[in-house]
């Protein structure tokens, strides 16, 4: 297998994991439909940055998840108009995009069960393979959570005014993630055995 393949074959289940919904990709979504596609973005922009990071969380990320599903069931968030995305809530989607990524299970398994399997010293020196996979682990990210962002965006102004159908959304949504917590939960608590 020359290097481009292998490069071929790391961006194919990159991909593959990256579409695949999970935290980070509901975190963006919230994101996006309740602060607009500005803060959408800036979410992704940390969940990048946190993907650069070395997650050793799993057990706490899948109880933050439990934590922000539940706080989506119990709430009765409406929007009821759309307001300019300020700074603040710019960089308060940013920080906690980088702790959304540090506390992802998906990202935990991708980091340690498949990145290494790329990394070949007979493609030579690993530091920069290592840069090259990061790469395009930040580039598809920000295609794919980007894309989400403005997607969201826009269903957001269709959201805006529309009370009962935003309180079902945020709830469908805390459903799935205290689901989700569950599952990472377990296996985590299990140790993945079966």
């Amino acid at each position: 297998m020359t290097y481009t393949e292998n490069l071929w074959l790391f961006f194919s289940l990159l991909f593959g994991i990256v579409i695949v919904p999970g935290v980070d990709m509901i975190f963006v979504l919230a994101n996006a439909l309740t602060h607009g596609r500005s803060a959408g973005l800036f979410a992704t922009a940390g969940i990048i940055v946190g993907s650069l990071l070395f997650r050793p969380l799993l057990i706490v990320g899948a109880l933050y998840m439990a934590w922000i599903g539940f706080t989506l069931m119990r709430s009765s968030i409406t929007v009821d108009q759309v307001r300019a995305t300020d700074a603040r809530s710019n960089g308060e989607a940013f920080r906690r995009g980088i702790v959304s990524c540090l506390m992802n299970p998906k990202a935990y398994l991708f980091m340690l069960a498949v990145y290494p399997q790329f990394l070949r010293p007979d493609f030579g020196p690993l530091a920069p393979q290592a840069a090259v996979m990061a790469a395009m682990t930040a580039a598809t990210l920000l295609f794919v959570y980007g894309g989400l962002s403005v997607a969201a965006g826009r269903a957001r102004e269709v959201l805006v005014g529309n009370g009962t159908a935003t309180i079902w959304v945020g709830r469908a949504a805390g459903l799935l993630l205290i689901l989700v917590s569950l599952v990472t939960l377990w296996e985590g608590v299990s140790g993945g055995t079966r």
